[in-house]
């Protein structure tokens, strides 16, 4: 069990009032004292808690993810892990238990191979995050102009090639950093996923209940949502499959 206290008080007191905070923290503390004593119900309503209180860490849905999983409640774990990697994408202990979970699931879908260059992307993006890219994305754009401005303003001749070198490899890593940054906001922005919370989901053809079987989904399998008719939500699987399913089979990442 990953009792990460020490941040999870870190992350309450810079996004909450004092007060809120450290109710925050007793009930993070409370719910480790609960799975500790193996009563995991209990825990994951503790942890629950804190998130009604506005209060999100790694750390906790990292802890509610377990408590679900030792519950035997699978998609609610699959839905804390993914919701604790989008706060921490490099967490190797989230992306190992997300992985033990997705193991239990029914639905094995063979992702379609994408373009080496999206690989590659995405390969990127585990490293550096929206927010890591976009400071290093900022920083190369200040040192370029910063080291432009000083050569052509004032530099000494001595200065001038160590100057030129500066400002080649800034704008040499701002090509990649901008598509990658570029890449990132847009996939942030257009994309969203969704866990299946029951257990067996029947696709349909079309937004229709009298359409069409498509295909069938059960607990735990990750989706992207792409379109919203009424009652209905658009669907694609890994392999591409498409279909329609209700809001109420799933949840949002």
């Amino acid at each position: 069990m990953k009792l990460s206290t020490i941040i999870f008080v870190l992350l309450a007191a810079s996004r909450a009032p004092p007060v809120t905070s450290q109710t925050a923290v007793d009930e993070f503390e409370r719910g480790n004292a609960f799975y500790r004593d193996g009563q995991f119900e209990k825990a994951a309503e503790a942890y629950e808690t804190i998130l009604k209180q506005g209060q999100v860490s790694a750390p906790l849905y990292y802890n509610l993810g377990n408590a679900y999983y030792r519950l035997g409640r699978l998609a609610p774990a699959i839905l804390a892990y993914e919701r604790g990697l989008i706060l921490d994408p490099n967490d190797p202990d989230i992306k190992h238990n997300l992985d033990l979970a997705n193991l239990k699931t029914l639905d094995r879908i063979e992702p379609l191979p994408k373009l080496f260059f999206i690989e590659w992307l995405h390969s990127l993006s585990a490293v550096f995050p929206l927010r890591t890219t976009f400071w290093l994305f900022t920083a190369c754009w200040i040192t370029l102009f910063a080291a432009l401005a000083v050569m052509f303003a004032f530099a000494p001749p001595r200065l001038l090639r160590s100057l030129r070198v500066v400002s080649l490899v800034s704008l040499v890593l701002l090509i990649p950093l901008g598509i990658l940054l570029t890449t990132q906001v847009v996939e942030s922005r257009s994309r969203s996923d969704a866990i299946i919370t029951v257990s067996a989901a029947t696709a349909k053809t079309s937004p229709d209940a009298q359409s069409i079987d498509a295909f069938v989904i059960h607990e735990g399998l990750k989706v992207m949502l792409t379109d919203a008719v009424a009652e209905w939500v658009k669907i694609v699987l890994a392999d591409g499959k498409v279909g329609w399913i209700r809001f109420r089979d799933c949840e949002r990442i």
